[in-house]
């Protein structure tokens, strides 16, 4: 698909997400400039990253569980009518985040998870493949025989895997920071989030993250703005880190400081064997923000990261402010 230039609009139009989000947020503006709703825009836009075979943290192409299969997470929210739904641990459907739409629109249910969520899916006439590609498939069994000196497996010689995925997973694991968020504000004031992840690579089956949760991976409030996140899924869910920056930035605190504060509260809750020799959180999460008036802002718990950022200027990366330097 071609997208027209953004520049031609003086409108308010904004989309923020992740740092492999930039794609899905200059699709997003571009479908809002011609008149598709907040919500459509923002799942169109992530369904570009859910079909990007090299996104090692998103849909098809996806890392597998530790039983190496591909179980993927999403959720969708929408400010003007307040509605959100989810599905979790899906099999063998590449769009989730399509799937947590139709559930929001066809149903009074906000969540449904593996089979129930699959059964869903058919219902609705997705197509089931084998979302373990063949470089997925290749690094999952690296890690496999990697990970205990004590089980069935030899090593793997290390010309196994390509010297960039092997490198891949030494900076990712542990501690791995994928899926992909993206919120829209349109020119009608309404805005929309959206997040989907195919979760910690090699995780237990049937683990579920953040990212499908309404208030934990994403929350919108039409009357203030969105937040959404990425990274270590369960201090999201303890700290159910979406809703509370949107009520921060509701209590008047500038995006920038609301996800920081937020990010505090995860840092102080943060658990011992989840710390450094410093006292400091291993762990890292990221927070995208958007308030009803165009301001934005990206905020982690370390590290140098960026945020992606689509408007009538064009699509752009932008820095996050880490709480810890």
């Amino acid at each position: 698909m071609v997208y027209p230039t953004l520049r031609s609009f003086n409108v308010l139009m904004l989309s923020i997400a992740s740092y492999n989000g930039l794609n899905a947020a200059q699709c997003a503006v571009a479908l809002m400039a011609q008149g598709v709703a907040p919500l459509d825009a923002c799942v169109e836009g992530v369904t570009l990253v859910e079909d990007d075979p090299n996104e090692l943290t998103v849909g098809y192409g996806g890392l597998p569980n530790e039983a190496g299969i591909v179980e993927l997470d999403a959720a969708v929210m929408d400010g003007a009518s307040h509605r959100g739904a989810g599905v979790a641990a899906l099999r063998n459907v590449r769009h989730p985040s399509r799937v947590a739409q139709r559930l929001m629109e066809q149903t009074h249910r906000v969540l449904l998870v593996g089979e129930g969520a699959l059964e869903f899916a058919r219902t609705n006439g997705f197509v089931e493949e084998n979302l373990l590609t063949e470089r997925a498939r290749r690094m999952w069994l690296y890690w496999k025989r990697h990970r205990s000196r004590h089980d069935d497996w030899r090593p793997a010689p290390e010309d196994e895997l390509p010297p960039e995925d092997r490198d891949w997973l030494r900076a990712h694991l542990p501690g791995l920071a994928g899926t992909v968020h993206c919120s829209v504000l349109a020119r009608s004031g309404d805005m929309a989030c959206v997040t989907s992840t195919s979760g910690h690579a090699f995780k237990l089956t049937g683990r579920v993250g953040d990212s499908p949760i309404l208030g934990a991976g994403l929350y919108v409030d039409n009357e203030v703005g969105s937040c959404g996140s990425i990274g270590h899924g369960e201090a999201n869910l303890e700290n159910l880190s979406s809703f509370l920056a949107v009520e921060f930035m509701r209590a008047g605190l500038s995006p920038k400081e609301a996800g920081l504060e937020v990010l505090r509260r995860v840092s102080k809750n943060a658990h011992h064997e989840q710390r450094d020799a410093n006292g400091l959180p291993r762990i890292n999460v990221h927070l995208f923000l958007l308030r009803k008036d165009g301001a934005h802002a990206g905020v982690c718990l370390h590290g140098q990261k960026h945020y992606a950022v689509a408007d009538e200027h064009g699509a752009r990366l932008e820095a996050c402010t880490p709480l810890h330097s």
